[in-house]
C-alpha cells in the first residue's frame, strides 16, 4: 500500500469538480424584493416608536412564513418591517404584533446571548451570496451581532460593530427601531446597490421562528437564498476609521514566600495600549492592536490528560476572535466530528502562549518566569472585493522573554522565549455565484536565535476547493496541504521523536530517525463528498451523507502555529443520516445517524476501526433527548507507549445518552452520561455531566454545572521508559483516574449595557497507579500476553521510589518514581462591564486562582479532597480596571 501517492491522486480529484457543472434544481421559493428610499438626515426621532411620518413613505415587508416548528405555515403572530436610510445610517423599523403583549418575554442577558423575544436582520451588503452581517435586537433592548460566513455555516458572535436600537411595548405587541452606521457595513462603490437580506422573528414562549424570505430547511445554504433589498443609491464613500486607546491599572496579591525576592506578596502594573480599525477601501479593513491586554477574558477550565495528547483551549481574546472566519482552517472539517477534526492549520492560542523554556536553577536561586509571552502588536487585513476575492492577512510579533533569576541579591537573565513573528494569509475566490470556491492558505513562524531546540522557522499552506450543485444539496471538497519546519539538528531530532510521530518506534519500517537533518517537509489533505439537502419524503425526512478521507504524512508538522494531534496517519470516514425535519406526533423533529472511521499509518498498518449509531428527538414540549451506541473492534496506538512500539489496545463497546429540558422555563436542566467497556474487562470509563439554569428574574440568571469522570485500565497505562544495559524497558501499570469539577456562572443585567458576570470552577484530577510491569509483546492478540507484571521479588518500594530487579540477582536494574498525583485548581472571574457609549467600555475585574499543595492527598475521597484543600490556601487575587474609548470617524 503506497500511501505516498495520495497527494498525486488528490490533485486529479481536485480538478474534477471545476469542470463538472450538473444541472441545478430550482426548489426554493422565488426571491422576494423590498424597495427602500432615502430620507432627510434627522427625520427619525430614534425612540423605538415608529411614529414619524417618514416610516409611511415605504411599504411594509409582511407575509412572514414560519421557519420552525411548523415550517411553511403562517406564523401565530404577524410581523412587519420598513427600511429607510440617510447619509449616515441604515434604519430598520419593526412592528411585532402580539395578541397577548403581557406574555412577551423580556429577559436580559449579556450581548450576543439572544434572550427572550427578539427580531433580527441579516444583511449581505457584499451581495456575494456567502457572507452577511447579522443584527439582533431583543424586546428588552439587548443587542446581538454576528458575522455570517460560508453561506450560513459559520456565525461569529465575536464581531462587535457600533450600532444602536430602541424598543417599546404597547397594546399591539412591541416595536423596535434599529440604526446601523454605513461605516460598519462593507459594500462596493457602485452608485446603485442591490443587497441580500433576511428578517426573522423569534417568539420565545412558543419557541417559534418566522422569516420574511422563506428558506426551506430541506435545502442547503442560508445567505445565498436571501431576499433582495433595492433602492440603495449613492451610499457614503467614507472609508471609516476607529481608534480605541485603553488604560489599565492592575494590582495582584498573593502569598508571600520567605526568602523569595520575587514573591513579596503583591505586584502593581499600569498599562496603556491601542486598538484600531481602518477601512482601506469600503470592503477591505485593517484591524490592529498595540500592546494588547486581555485581563477581562474568562479563565480556561481545568483539564488534565494522561494519554499524552495536547489539551485544546478555545480562543477567548477579542482581537483574535473577531473576524476570524477567514483564518479558521480545519484540516478536515468533516460532519463526523471525530478527533482529526480538531486539527487546525492556524490555532491563535499559539500567539502569546506560555514560554517554551524553563530556567535552569542552581541551589539557592529563585526565578521570576513570565506566565505568558507578551504580544508587542498584531494586525489583521481582511475583506471581500466586488469580484469575489476574499482576502485575510494576520501578522503578530511577540516579545523576547527572559526569566529573572536571583541568588542572594545578584541577578541574571535566562532566555525562555525568543522574539517571534507569526503570519497567516488566506485567499479565496468565488465562482458561479458561490457554487465553486477556490482558496489558498499560507502560514509562517520565524524565531530569532536563542533556544536551539525550537524551530527557527515553520511554514505551512495549501490549496482548497469546494463545489456545490443541485440546489447546493451536493458538495465536494478537496484540500492539499504542505508543511516545512527548519532548525538545528537538535530541534529537528526532537520533532522526529515527538509524540505526534515517534520515528524511533519499533515496527515502523517506513520511518527512520536521522539526527543530522535540519528540516522536515510533510503533506496533508482531505477529499470528501456529501449530500446535505434534498426533497423530503412522505414522512418529511431527508437522507444526508458524507464520505471521504484525510491524511497527514509522517513529517507533517504545524504545531508552531496550528494544532495537530497526530501525524503519520490516513483516515477514512463515513456519515449517513435520515433527518425528519417536519413536526409529527409528539415530535418537532428527529434524526438518525450512522458513522464509521478507519485508520492506517503510512506503513500500511491498520490502526483503528470504530462504528457508531445514534438517534436524537426534539419534542413538541421543547425537551430534547438522544442516545447512541458505539463499537471499537480494533485499536492500535502508535504513541501510547511514547515511542517504544505500537500497542494493541483493548477492543470494546460503549453508549451515551443525554437530555435537555425546556430552556424557556424559569428552571431548566440537562444531563448526559456515557460509558465504555473493554470486551476482556480490562478497561472501563464512565462520564456524567449535567447542569441546572435558573432564570430568577428577567435580569438575573445563574447556573451550576457539575461533571464527574472515572476511568480504569488494567495494565496498559504508560509510566516511564527505563534503560537496562543495552535494552529499553517500557514500564506500564494499572491506573484509576477520577476528575470532578463544579462550574458556576451568574449574569446580572442592571441595564442592557451594564452587566455583572461571574465564572468560577473548582477542579480536581487524581490518578492512582498500581501493579507495575513492562511491555512484553505489544501487538499480541491476548491482552495478558502483551505485558509482564512484576512479581513481589522483582520490585520494591521505598520513599516513593520503586527499584526493579528484573533478573532477580539481588542488584537493582532500574528505578522509577511513584507516579500517583492529586491535582487541585480553582479559577474564577468577576467582571463588571459597562458600555457607557456605543463602542466604548469600562471593565472592573476581580480574578482568583489557587493551586493548593495537595499532590499527595490520595486517600481522602475525591470531592472531600477538593473542597478540603482548594480554599485552605491564600489565592492569587488580581484586581484590574480597564477603560476604552472608541473614536469613530
Amino acid at each position: 500500500m503506497n500511501l505516498h501517492l495520495l497527494p498525486f491522486c488528490f490533485v486529479l480529484l481536485l480538478c474534477c469538480p471545476i469542470f463538472a457543472q450538473p444541472p441545478r434544481l430550482d426548489t426554493d421559493p422565488p426571491k422576494r424584493q423590498y424597495f427602500t428610499q432615502r430620507v432627510a438626515n434627522g427625520a427619525i426621532d430614534f425612540d423605538g416608536k415608529l411614529d414619524e411620518p417618514v416610516w409611511q413613505t415605504v411599504a411594509p415587508g409582511t407575509d412572514f412564513i414560519e421557519y420552525q416548528p411548523d415550517e411553511g405555515t403562517p406564523p401565530s403572530q404577524p410581523t412587519e418591517f420598513r427600511i429607510l436610510y440617510d447619509d449616515k445610517y441604515l434604519y430598520i423599523g419593526f412592528r411585532m404584533f402580539d395578541s397577548a403583549p403581557d406574555s412577551l418575554v423580556r429577559r436580559m442577558d449579556r450581548r450576543d446571548e439572544f434572550p427572550g423575544d427578539w427580531v433580527e436582520i441579516n444583511i449581505d451588503s457584499y451581495h456575494d451570496l456567502r457572507t452577511a452581517f447579522s443584527f439582533t435586537f431583543s424586546c428588552s433592548g439587548v443587542r446581538g451581532d454576528e458575522f455570517v460566513s460560508n453561506n450560513g455555516e459559520d456565525w461569529d458572535s465575536n464581531w462587535n460593530p457600533i450600532w444602536d436600537g430602541k424598543s417599546q411595548v404597547d397594546s399591539l405587541g412591541w416595536t423596535a427601531e434599529v440604526k446601523i452606521p454605513f461605516s460598519q457595513l462593507r459594500y462596493n462603490n457602485d452608485p446603485e446597490q442591490v443587497w441580500g437580506f433576511q428578517v426573522q422573528r423569534n417568539i420565545f414562549r412558543k419557541n417559534e421562528r418566522s422569516t420574511f424570505q422563506h428558506i426551506p430547511q430541506s435545502g442547503s445554504g442560508w445567505v445565498s437564498r436571501f431576499a433582495e433589498l433595492h433602492g440603495l443609491s449613492n451610499l457614503p464613500r467614507n472609508k471609516g476609521m476607529e481608534i480605541a486607546p485603553y488604560l489599565l491599572a492592575k494590582t495582584e496579591h498573593f502569598e508571600k514566600q520567605p526568602g523569595n525576592p520575587f514573591a513579596d506578596g503583591s505586584n502593581q502594573q499600569v498599562t496603556v495600549g491601542l486598538d484600531g480599525k481602518f477601512a482601506v477601501t469600503r470592503d477591505l479593513i485593517l484591524d490592529y492592536t498595540v500592546n494588547p491586554d486581555f485581563g477581562q477574558v474568562e479563565a480556561d477550565p481545568g483539564a488534565v490528560r494522561l494519554d499524552g495528547y495536547q489539551i485544546f483551549f478555545s480562543e477567548r481574546r477579542p482581537f483574535f476572535m473577531e473576524s476570524r472566519n477567514l483564518f479558521d482552517y480545519n484540516l478536515t472539517g468533516s460532519a463526523t466530528g471525530f478527533d482529526f477534526d480538531g486539527d487546525l492549520l492556524f490555532y491563535s492560542r499559539r500567539i502569546g502562549g506560555a514560554p517554551h523554556g524553563r530556567p535552569q536553577l542552581n541551589p539557592g536561586e529563585f526565578a521570576d518566569v513570565p506566565q505568558a509571552t507578551s504580544i508587542l502588536g498584531a494586525a489583521k487585513f481582511s475583506g471581500k472585493t466586488k469580484k469575489g476575492w476574499s482576502v485575510g492577512i494576520l501578522e503578530s510579533v511577540t516579545r523576547r522573554e527572559n526569566a529573572q533569576i536571583d541568588l542572594n541579591g545578584e541577578r541574571r537573565k535566562e532566555l525562555v522565549e525568543p522574539r517571534t513573528n507569526y503570519f497567516v494569509g488566506r485567499l479565496m475566490k468565488d465562482y458561479d455565484q458561490g457554487n465553486t470556491i477556490i482558496g489558498a492558505v499560507f502560514t509562517a513562524v520565524n524565531r530569532e536565535k536563542g533556544l536551539d531546540w525550537l524551530h527557527r522557522s515553520a511554514y505551512s499552506g495549501g490549496l482548497d476547493v469546494q463545489h456545490f450543485w443541485k440546489s447546493r444539496w451536493w458538495n465536494v471538497t478537496g484540500k492539499l496541504l504542505f508543511s516545512r519546519v527548519q532548525g538545528t539538528p537538535e530541534a529537528i531530532l526532537a520533532t522526529q521523536r515527538s509524540f505526534e510521530r515517534y520515528f524511533q518506534r519499533a515496527n515502523a519500517p517506513h520511518l527512520r530517525v536521522d539526527p543530522t537533518r535540519t528540516a522536515l517537509t510533510g503533506t496533508g489533505g482531505t477529499v470528501k463528498i456529501g449530500k446535505y439537502g434534498g426533497k423530503p419524503d412522505k414522512l418529511g425526512g431527508i437522507v444526508k451523507f458524507e464520505a471521504g478521507g484525510t491524511w497527514r504524512s509522517p513529517e507533517f508538522e504545524v504545531n508552531d502555529i496550528g494544532f495537530l494531534q497526530s501525524a503519520d496517519e490516513v483516515n477514512h470516514f463515513v456519515w449517513a443520516g435520515y433527518h425528519i425535519q417536519q413536526p409529527f406526533s409528539v415530535f418537532r423533529n428527529m434524526r438518525f445517524n450512522y458513522n464509521h472511521w478507519f485508520r492506517w499509518d503510512f506503513g500500511g498498518q491498520h490502526l483503528f476501526t470504530f462504528y457508531n449509531v445514534n438517534a436524537h428527538a426534539f419534542f413538541q414540549s421543547n425537551w430534547n433527548v438522544g442516545t447512541g451506541f458505539f463499537l471499537n473492534p480494533h485499536d492500535i496506538s502508535n504513541n501510547a507507549l511514547r515511542g517504544s512500539a505500537p500497542l494493541r489496545r483493548p477492543n470494546g463497546y460503549g453508549a451515551f445518552a443525554y437530555f435537555d429540558s425546556d430552556q424557556r422555563k424559569k428552571v431548566s436542566y440537562y444531563g448526559n452520561v456515557n460509558f465504555f467497556n473493554g470486551f476482556e474487562h480490562v478497561v472501563t470509563s464512565r462520564n456524567v455531566n449535567g447542569g441546572i439554569n435558573v432564570q430568577a428574574t428577567d435580569a438575573l440568571r445563574f447556573g451550576l454545572y457539575p461533571g464527574y469522570n472515572y476511568a480504569w485500565r488494567k495494565q496498559d497505562q504508560y509510566v516511564q521508559t527505563a534503560r537496562w544495559g543495552d535494552e529499553i524497558r517500557t514500564i506500564v501499570s494499572e491506573v484509576k483516574q477520577q476528575s470532578f469539577s463544579l462550574t458556576g456562572r451568574l449574569t446580572y443585567n442592571l441595564t442592557p449595557n451594564l452587566t455583572v458576570q461571574y465564572y468560577g470552577q473548582p477542579f480536581i484530577f487524581r490518578a492512582l497507579y498500581n501493579n507495575y510491569g513492562i511491555v512484553a509483546d505489544p501487538l499480541a492478540q491476548g491482552y495478558d500476553a502483551r505485558f509482564h507484571r512484576f512479581g513481589e521479588q522483582e520490585i520494591t518500594a521505598k520513599d516513593g521510589l520503586f527499584s526493579v530487579d528484573e533478573n532477580r540477582d539481588g542488584a537493582t536494574d532500574y528505578t522509577f518514581s511513584k507516579p500517583d498525583f492529586n491535582f487541585i485548581q480553582f479559577r474564577s472571574n468577576l467582571v463588571v462591564r459597562w458600555e457607557y457609549i456605543p463602542g466604548s467600555e469600562l471593565f472592573l475585574v476581580w480574578s482568583q486562582g489557587a493551586t493548593p499543595d495537595a499532590y499527595h492527598d490520595l486517600d481522602t475521597p475525591i470531592i472531600r479532597s477538593l473542597f478540603g484543600n482548594v480554599f485552605d490556601v491564600q489565592p492569587v487575587n488580581i484586581l484590574l480596571v480597564k477603560a476604552t474609548y472608541r473614536f469613530l470617524k
